[in-house]
């Protein structure tokens, strides 16, 4: 679908990849109502947009809120008038500690934010969505949704549940005016441990040290995929090479990887 004057919501707009496919649809034309849960966040992107800045609304509220989300399809249609695209991108990640070791409450905080929050912005908008002679609905999942991460256990199941829910999103709706895209992120320079208010040692903070996907290639290959429709996107070699592995052998990749953890759990 174009880009260019349409109307697209993006989650975790204030930072991160949120932040740059925000940046990228306004320099591209389109008007974005973005959503986080940082005031000051939203406000920096609005800061960074420039001259674009008038076509982006801000709107400050936890996708884990089911209330604030039902409600905010009408904020986005009073501010624009339509939706034509929703871009689930806001998630966290927890600390890098074994699940017996992870306190209950963190993993309904992950599965909150990353699935129930995915879940509720969805439901609020495919309604909307299926009235637009074009729409487009993409939800980011994780290379962890893919395979087990040692670590990161309720974050990776809360991921798994995205790629099937979105895949099944997919399957329901085709033949429909809607494009369901599914996004499989690998290691992306961003602050999301930062951002989730987790601390994870041993950890590089360079992007090329830690060989991974700048945001600017993320968010780029994200906006790509919704003009094109792409059902799939896999962002990075290393997803792309566990994807491989795991479709020819699970127990390799699911060992490759625990072998890589084992320098961050000791």
């Amino acid at each position: 679908m174009k880009i260019t004057g349409n109307v697209f919501v993006v989650t975790g707009a204030g930072n991160g990849m949120g932040r740059e496919v925000t940046l990228q649809l306004l320099r591209k034309g389109a008007r974005v109502a973005g959503v986080d849960l940082s005031e000051a966040g939203l406000a920096e992107t609005k800061a960074l947009a420039g001259q674009a800045s008038g076509r982006l609304s801000t709107h400050v509220l936890s996708v884990a809120d089911r209330a604030a989300v039902e409600a905010l399809p009408d904020a986005v249609i009073a501010e624009h008038g339509r939706v034509d695209g929703v871009l689930n991108i806001a998630g966290i990640i927890q600390r890098f500690v074994h699940v017996d070791d992870l306190a209950v409450e963190e993993i309904e905080k992950i599965m909150a934010v990353n699935f129930w929050g995915k879940l509720y912005v969805t439901k609020a908008f495919l309604p909307k969505l299926k009235l637009r002679p074009e729409a487009a609905l993409l939800n980011v999942s994780s290379m962890g949704g893919l395979v087990p991460v040692p670590g990161q256990g309720a974050y990776g199941a809360s991921k798994a549940a995205v790629k099937l829910l979105t895949e099944t999103l997919y399957a329901e709706l085709r033949g429909t005016n809607v494009r369901v895209t599914v996004v499989f992120p690998g290691g992306v320079g961003t602050d999301i441990t930062k951002n989730s208010g987790v601390d994870i040692p041993n950890m590089p903070t360079d992007s090329k040290a830690a060989k991974v996907t700048s945001v600017t290639d993320a968010g780029k290959q994200i906006v790509d995929a919704v003009e094109k429709g792409t059902f799939r996107v896999l962002i990075g070699n290393d997803v792309r090479s566990i994807d491989a592995i795991s479709r020819l052998s699970p127990r390799r990749a699911i060992v490759l990887i625990a072998d890589q953890m084992k320098k961050l759990l000791g």
